[in-house]
C-alpha cells in the first residue's frame, strides 16, 4: 500500500466539515482528525504511509483540506489553534462543498501558473531564488507548495523537521527544559538502558498538593499507537499514577482512547502540533515577533455634532 492508494485532499473536505458539525461548530486539530479518520474508516495501516517529512499523509491531506476550506470562507482558525466554521460552512451542502472547493482549486492553480511563468521571466540567477513555485511531491493530491496553508505554517514546518533530526538524548533534554519552562519542580531525565521505557521525572505543583510525573520522549515520525501508550503505562506500575508522553509525531484515535482508559493509570499525549505551539509559547528556540497594525476609522457622528 502506498499513497496513491489513499484518499486525495478533496476528499476530506466534507468530512472536515462534519467533524466541525460534530463538535459543535469548533474544536482543535486533533479532535477534528480523530473524528474524520473514524468516520472514513482511515486503517492503522493508512496512516503508517508517511510523506517525505515524515508526516502521515492522511493527516496532510486534512491539513490541506482545511486550509483550501478557510480560502473559500468555510472555516477560520484563531491563533491559538481552534478551528471553526462560518456561516458559509454551517449552511454547505456536501454537493455545495465540492463544487466551491473544485472553483477554488482552480483559482490556487491559476495562481500558481502565473508564479512559475513570471519566475521563467526572472533574470538569470533569480529564479532560482523563488522557492514559492515548486511543485509538492505529493503528486497525487496536485498541490503545489505556494499554497497557504495556516496548519503548514513555514515554521512549524522547519522546526518540526530540526526536532526530528535531533539525538535522542538531545530531545530529551529539550523536553526537560520545556517542563522547567512550563512550571514543573525537579524535573531530571533518567532515561538509561532498562529504564523500562521513561526517559525522566518531574514534580509539578498544584496549590498546596505536589505529584510525581514521569514522562517518555518519543522523536520520530509518524504515529504513535496504543500498544505504545499501554507500554508506558507498564512501565510506570509501582513508580507513579502519573505519565506525560511526548512525541513529535502523532497519537492516533487508539491511542488517545488509551490514554484515558477508565480504570487505567491517566497518560497525559503532547503530539507534534502540540509540541511546536509550546515551545512557541516558552519562545524555546522560537522567536516571536508582533507587528502592529493601524486601523483608521472615521467617525462621521462626530462632526455631525458642530
Amino acid at each position: 500500500m502506498d499513497a496513491s492508494s489513499l484518499p486525495a485532499e478533496i476528499d476530506f473536505a466534507w468530512p472536515a466539515i462534519k467533524a466541525l458539525r460534530e463538535l459543535g461548530g469548533s474544536g482543535r486539530i486533533a479532535q477534528i482528525n480523530e473524528i474524520i479518520v473514524e468516520a472514513e474508516g482511515i486503517t492503522e495501516q493508512q496512516l503508517s504511509i508517511c510523506n517525505p517529512k515524515g508526516r502521515p499523509y492522511v493527516y496532510y491531506r486534512i491539513d490541506w483540506a482545511r486550509s483550501v476550506l478557510k480560502r473559500i470562507g468555510a472555516m477560520d482558525n484563531s491563533i491559538r489553534g481552534i478551528w471553526s466554521l462560518t456561516q458559509l460552512g454551517l449552511s454547505f451542502t456536501e454537493s455545495d462543498c465540492r463544487a466551491r472547493y473544485e472553483q477554488e482549486r482552480q483559482v490556487i492553480r491559476e495562481e500558481n501558473r502565473r508564479k512559475r511563468n513570471s519566475a521563467n521571466k526572472m533574470p538569470l540567477g533569480k529564479a532560482a531564488d523563488v522557492s514559492s513555485v515548486t511543485v509538492s511531491q505529493d503528486l497525487s493530491t496536485y498541490i503545489d507548495n505556494d499554497e497557504v496553508s495556516d496548519d503548514l505554517d513555514d515554521w512549524k514546518s522547519e522546526l518540526h523537521e530540526r526536532l526530528v533530526t535531533m539525538r535522542p538524548e538531545a530531545f530529551e533534554r529539550l523536553s526537560r527544559r520545556l517542563l522547567l519552562e512550563a512550571g514543573f519542580q525537579n524535573v531530571q531525565v533518567t532515561g538509561r538502558p532498562g529504564d523500562g521505557g521513561i526517559d525522566g521525572v518531574g514534580v509539578y505543583r498544584v496549590s498546596l498538593v505536589s505529584f510525581p510525573v514521569y514522562f517518555q520522549c518519543k522523536r520520530f515520525s509518524g504515529t504513535v499507537q496504543a500498544n505504545m501508550v499501554r507500554d508506558f503505562r507498564g512501565a510506570l506500575a509501582g513508580r507513579g499514577e502519573k505519565g506525560l508522553l511526548i512525541t513529535t509525531g502523532e497519537f492516533t484515535k487508539g491511542a488517545r482512547d488509551e490514554a484515558v482508559r477508565a480504570g487505567a493509570t491517566p497518560i497525559d499525549l503532547v503530539d507534534g502540533n502540540e509540541l511546536c505551539e509550546l515551545l512557541k509559547q516558552y519562545e524555546l528556540g522560537v522567536k516571536v515577533t508582533t507587528r502592529t497594525v493601524e486601523d483608521v476609522e472615521i467617525v462621521p457622528a462626530f462632526f455631525d455634532q458642530f
